[in-house]
């Protein structure tokens, strides 16, 4: 029997960046880490390939939230992507929504590395290193803001006028002082958190181990597919605990781990998934001595989590747009 259902709505990007604040973000992450999802909540994304083309699908059924959905997105030769997250009510299966995720995108990761450096860092002020200058380098240092007093940053971008355009946004909208380097070892020097948010325009690597300091947390959000690098072997080297949002395709889909796996480097066992940080199965020695990293590739259930808290945000200040047509709605 086939009967008419409501029309979803559609939720800008500029509502998205409106409604979102990192205080919900974060908590929202944490909670759907913590909770127990099942074996096929979040399966492994899927990466589809033409010839300088490739599109991605990742998709998941959250625990606990009134939501499931997907996100896709595609990357063509000129570089261009769009993000489109579509959320469904667990409830009934119909499509709620959907969200613009491009700023999604950029909260959800840098969210998910707060949960993280909450847990892995230890209480007081940072000095933060920030590798980057994009909106990922941006999200994330406000994102370690709202988890951590910060007492310096140190920003580094290739571009001269980019890092201090960014130092002269963030010590005003923090209130520390950030200072522009012109060389990645100079921002990570003395910093007790690195974030790496910018891969070189040939791949090389833009953080070495040997510029960290012993008791440093890494962040590592750039290398997400097998061509793509953004530390060097030997950062995972030296790095006694390396947390991953997805630990198979951290380990078996990123060109940072493959290029280590090939160097020799035996990694395995420092893995562990935030799942197991956040609920608290890792022993208290693993996260708070050592070099520690976290390593994430972005999974659905940080978009779907994300998305999810936009739309109900956008819902109750009138700001989602409600399309003018329905799906055909099929019930058996």
């Amino acid at each position: 029997m086939a009967v008419s259902g409501a029309g979803p709505s559609f939720v800008t990007a500029e509502t998205v960046d409106r409604v979102l604040n990192w205080d919900s973000i974060i908590t929202q992450l944490a909670q759907a880490y913590g909770a127990e999802q099942g074996k096929l909540a979040v399966p492994p994304r899927v990466v589809a390939r033409g010839k300088g083309v490739w599109l991605r699908a990742l998709t998941a059924i959250p625990a606990g939230s009134r939501y499931m959905g997907t996100k896709v997105f595609g990357f063509s030769p000129d570089r261009t992507v769009n993000y489109v997250i579509t959320l469904f009510e667990q409830k009934t299966g119909l499509v709620a929504a959907f969200v613009d995720g491009n700023y999604v995108t950029a909260r959800r990761t840098a969210g998910t590395s707060a949960v993280a450096v909450d847990r892995l860092a230890p209480p007081g002020a940072a000095s933060v290193a920030i590798l980057g200058s994009g909106a990922e380098a941006r999200a994330h240092l406000e994102a370690m803001a709202a988890v951590r007093p910060i007492d310096s940053v140190k920003v580094f971008s290739p571009t001269a006028a980019r890092r201090e355009e960014f130092a002269a946004t963030y010590a005003k909208k923090l209130g520390v002082k950030v200072t522009p380097v012109a060389a990645p070892q100079q921002a990570v020097d003395g910093a007790s958190l690195v974030v790496a948010a910018a891969r070189s325009s040939d791949e090389s690597p833009i953080l070495l181990g040997s510029w960290l300091r012993p008791d440093a947390v890494v962040v590592s959000i750039g290398s997400t597919l097998p061509e793509q690098r953004e530390i060097d072997v030997s950062v995972v080297e030296v790095c006694d605990l390396i947390v991953c949002d997805a630990v198979e395709e951290v380990c078996d889909e990123t060109g940072d781990m493959i290029a280590a796996k090939k160097a020799g480097i035996q990694f395995e066992h420092k893995l562990a998934p935030l799942t197991a940080l956040v609920s608290g199965q890792i022993a208290q020695s693993r996260t708070s001595a050592g070099r520690r990293m976290f390593k994430s590739v972005g999974t659905a259930l940080q978009d779907i989590v994300v998305a999810g808290l936009a739309f109900d945000r956008a819902r109750e200040l009138g700001l989602d747009l409600r399309l003018p047509a329905e799906f055909y709605l099929k019930r058996a």
